[in-house]
């Protein structure tokens, strides 16, 4: 091997690695949390964006002319959060969904530092209890596992933490 050769080989080592490291630093802070809570990597299920509701009485609460789905869990939660002046838009909160849970209001986090210790990250975007308890959102069912629930409560969180939902565009 010539010493260009090896210098490439070298160089793209070296990326790889400050890619892994990079990608697993903000793959670690995905889940909504308190502020001085330790951010953990999490799972996510990839489904797709018209997901329903599972079976087994989840607490998802379906409103009058609202579809009990994504689109529809996003719509009703931007109707609380205008009433409530909480910010954010469609875009942000579906993109925070996506990359949170794929769109899975059963998704639940069972492996990372959270679930350690006894509070794993559920819903769509993927909030702990204590998060969920601190941040819910009156008019809401009381269960981090009801769409528009973790929803509004998420974004109230991360209207307090980062100015608004729509802020949040990778670890939070």
């Amino acid at each position: 091997m010539t010493m260009t050769t090896r210098t490439r080989i070298a160089r793209l080592r070296t990326l790889g690695l400050a890619g892994l490291a990079t990608t697993g630093a903000a793959a670690a802070a995905l889940t909504l949390m308190p502020a001085n809570a330790q951010a953990a990597e999490l799972t996510q299920a990839h489904t797709s964006t018209a997901v329903t509701a599972s079976s087994g009485g989840s607490g998802t609460a379906s409103r009058a002319g609202s579809a009990n789905n994504l689109d529809g869990w996003i719509k009703q939660s931007l109707q609380i959060m205008k009433a409530k002046g909480i910010p954010g838009s469609y875009e942000g909160l579906k993109r925070n969904i996506m990359r949170e849970s794929g769109g899975n209001p059963g998704a639940q986090n069972n492996w990372d530092v959270n679930a350690q210790k006894g509070t794993p990250s559920k819903g769509l975007l993927q909030v702990i209890d204590p998060t969920f308890n601190a941040y819910h959102v009156a008019g809401t069912a009381h269960s981090v596992t009801d769409p528009v629930a973790n929803i509004t409560a998420a974004a109230n969180y991360a209207a307090h933490r980062y100015g608004s939902i729509d802020n949040v565009n990778s670890a939070y």
